[in-house]
């Protein structure tokens, strides 16, 4: 069976999300994680992509990449690849550790990033594992708010620049608007 193309060009802006294998976990606990995240942080500087948010769930991730060189595909093989060859030494097991390849949803960037962000970093509320975001440790979520130390990989200013040049009241406005969505039933993509 054919496999459909992906589209990939220079400046594409994607919604990402890959999950596990017969929806398994694919995180075992806080090391997990940490492996994936610190895998991830090299995606910037080794295939020149911009990560503008991310979530790690028990059995999926998303991730809201833009690509500058038109490699989506190559980032995410290698991303999902390395992450597996880890997963399955530290845990003892074999073969797929993914349900098929990802998913990318291409989004446009003036009109979507900012909604798309909300749906990712509300994922964990909605699936009941925080109460609020900002509880959720394994999302993009504290470091746009000013909660947590500010990383050199994930680019938050696209996004809070939408709201302020003062980066204290972006953040405040943008823990606002995300908050709002607590109320909200967005199903744009709940595909994923």
């Amino acid at each position: 069976m054919a496999r459909p193309l992906r589209i990939e060009y220079e400046g594409a802006l994607y919604h990402i999300a890959a999950r596990g294998n017969e929806g398994n976990p694919i995180y075992r606990g806080a090391g997990d994680y940490k492996k994936f995240l610190e895998i991830l942080s090299k995606l910037p500087l080794r295939y020149g992509i911009i990560l503008h948010g991310y979530v790690l769930m028990e059995n999926h991730y998303h991730l809201l990449i833009e690509t500058p060189k038109s490699n989506i595909t190559k980032a995410m093989h290698w991303l999902n690849a390395v992450y597996t060859a880890y997963f399955n030494r530290k845990h003892n097991r074999v073969g797929h550790l993914l349900q098929g390849r990802y998913k990318g949803l291409l989004i446009e960037k003036e009109r979507y990033l900012v909604a798309v962000s909300r749906y990712i970093h509300l994922n964990p509320v909605r699936a009941m594992m925080a109460r609020r975001p900002d509880e959720y440790q394994w999302s993009s979520y504290p470091e746009y708010i000013g909660k947590e130390k500010e990383s050199k990989w994930l680019k938050c200013d696209w996004i809070l620049g939408q709201y302020s040049r003062d980066e204290i009241k972006a953040m405040k406005q943008y823990k606002a608007f995300v908050e709002e969505g607590l109320t909200l039933n967005e199903t744009a993509c709940k595909k994923y």
